[in-house]
C-alpha cells in the first residue's frame, strides 16, 4: 500500500483553487479510478497517464489504483490536471525525489507519447498557487512565458514527461522534443489600435467618440451603409489610456482563460476591442458552456470596447443578456453544479441602419420599407436597454468639401 502526492489548480471563473492530487495504490484486480467530481475530459486522463508513462519506459503498478481530487466538491474540468495526475501515480511508484513533488504544482496536458501541450488560463492558475504559497511550478514549455508573467513563481518548463521525473530525481530517458509549430490564434487580443484621425469630417460623430471615451458612456450610431459607423466604432479604443498593472493582469487573465492569449507581449496594456457578428449565440457573447464555462465576448472586451455591429439583427436573448454586466460590471454564470465570475466592465457601441434596407435618410424618398417595418426594426432594441446607452448620434456622409 502506497500514497502519493502533489498540487493542480481548478479554476472557477478567473478564481483559481489549489487542488491536492493523491494516487493510492492496493491490493486487487487492475483498476484506475479518478474521483473527486471529474468532468469527461479529466477523467479519459486515465488513458493518456497510460501512454504517456509506457512512453518514458516506466510502468504504473498493476494493481488498483485510485487517483483523488480533494477538495472532493469542487468541480474539476479539463486535461491540465494530466501532468498531476501522473507524477502522483510515479510518486505511489518509488519515484525518487517525491518529497519535492508534493510541493510543487503541476499543470498540463499530456499526450500519448510523454509530450506536454499548453491549457488555457495558465496566467490566473499560477496566480492562485503563487497567493496560497505554491512559488514552485511546473509547466509546460509553451506555457512558461505566460506563467513567468506572475511575480514570485518560480516556474520551470518542460516538454516531456521524462524531464519531469529527471526534475523530481528519477531516472528516466529524455527525449530530443522539437519545438512545436506556432500556433494560429483567432486574433491578437493587444493589436495597434486604429487612429481617428483616418476619419475625415463626421465632426458631430468625433465629438460624440470623444465624450464616450472620456466619460465612459455607452453609445449608438444610427446612419445609412457607408457612412463610416464602423470606422468609428473601431477607433474608439484608441482614444482609451493604456491598462494600468491591475487592470492588465485581470484583463490578461480573461484572454488567458479564453485562449486567445499571445504570451510573446507581455501582459495586455491596451484595451480590447471585441465585435461579434449579429448571428452571435448568448453563450458566445456572455460566456457559457456545458462543461468548462468559458468567456464571451462580453468579457473579453473587459476595459475595452464591445461593438455590436447591426445592432437590432441580434438576437433578442442576446441584447437582454447584456443588461446585468451594463448594470454591474460582471457576468454569473450559473450551471447545476456551480457559477462563474467574469468581469465584463465594458464600453458599449451599438450601431444600426435607419430602415432595414438602410435608404429611410434626409426625406427617405428611397427608402422601400413601410412604416410598421421601421418601427419594428429600431424596436428590437428594448427599452430597459437604450436606457442605459447615453449618447445616440446621427451619422450622415461627410461632406464633399471634407473629403
Amino acid at each position: 500500500m502506497g500514497l502519493g502526492r502533489t498540487s493542480a489548480v481548478a479554476l472557477v471563473g478567473l478564481v483559481g483553487h489549489v487542488v491536492e492530487v493523491e494516487a493510492h495504490v492496493a491490493s486487487g484486480l487492475p483498476a484506475f479510478t479518478i474521483v473527486g467530481l471529474p468532468d469527461a475530459s479529466l477523467s479519459e486522463a486515465r488513458d493518456r497517464v497510460r501512454a504517456a508513462v509506457a512512453s518514458c519506459g516506466l510502468g504504473l503498478p498493476r494493481q488498483r489504483l485510485t487517483v483523488n481530487l480533494s477538495p472532493a466538491a469542487l468541480p474539476k474540468s479539463g486535461p491540465g490536471f494530466d501532468l498531476a495526475v501522473a507524477v502522483a501515480l510515479l510518486a505511489v511508484a518509488d519515484l525518487p525525489g517525491t518529497g519535492a513533488a508534493a510541493h510543487t504544482v503541476h499543470l498540463g496536458e499530456l499526450g500519448l507519447d510523454g509530450r506536454l501541450h499548453p491549457v488555457a488560463g495558465v496566467l490566473p492558475a499560477v496566480a492562485a498557487a503563487v497567493r496560497a504559497g505554491r512559488p514552485e511550478i511546473v509547466v509546460p514549455a509553451e506555457n512558461a512565458a505566460e506563467a513567468r508573467l506572475v511575480p514570485g513563481a518560480r516556474v520551470h518548463a518542460v516538454r516531456h514527461l521524462a524531464e519531469v521525473v529527471v526534475h523530481h530525481g528519477g531516472r528516466a530517458a529524455v527525449p530530443v522534443v522539437p519545438p512545436p509549430p506556432p500556433r494560429d490564434r483567432d486574433r491578437p487580443a493587444d493589436r495597434r489600435p486604429a487612429d481617428l484621425a483616418d476619419v475625415l469630417g463626421q465632426d458631430e460623430a468625433r465629438f460624440a467618440l470623444e465624450v464616450a471615451a472620456a466619460g465612459g458612456h455607452h453609445l449608438f450610431l444610427v446612419g445609412a451603409p457607408g457612412v463610416g459607423k464602423t470606422m468609428l466604432a473601431a477607433r474608439l479604443p484608441g482614444l482609451l489610456p493604456d491598462l494600468d498593472d491591475e487592470a492588465a493582469v485581470e484583463v490578461t487573465s480573461v484572454h488567458s482563460v479564453a485562449g486567445t492569449f499571445d504570451p510573446s507581449g507581455g501582459l495586455l496594456r491596451r484595451p480590447p476591442f471585441e465585435d461579434p457578428h449579429h448571428t452571435a449565440t448568448p453563450a458566445a457573447v456572455v460566456g457559457g458552456g456545458s462543461g468548462v464555462v468559458r468567456p464571451g465576448a462580453a468579457s473579453r472586451a473587459h476595459r475595452g470596447v464591445l461593438f455590436l455591429d447591426e445592432a437590432p439583427e441580434f438576437s433578442p436573448r442576446v441584447l437582454q443578456s447584456l443588461r446585468q454586466p451594463l448594470e454591474g460590471g460582471e457576468l454569473v454564470i450559473h450551471r447545476a453544479r456551480t457559477s462563474a465570475r467574469y468581469p465584463a466592465r465594458f464600453l458599449l457601441v451599438m450601431a444600426a441602419n435607419p430602415c432595414p434596407c438602410g435608404k429611410a435618410v434626409g426625406k427617405g424618398l428611397g427608402c422601400t420599407c413601410t412604416p410598421m417595418q421601421r418601427r419594428r426594426y429600431l424596436g428590437r432594441l428594448a427599452g430597459p436597454l437604450m436606457d442605459r446607452v447615453d449618447i445616440q448620434v446621427e451619422v450622415h456622409a461627410p461632406a464633399r468639401a471634407a473629403l
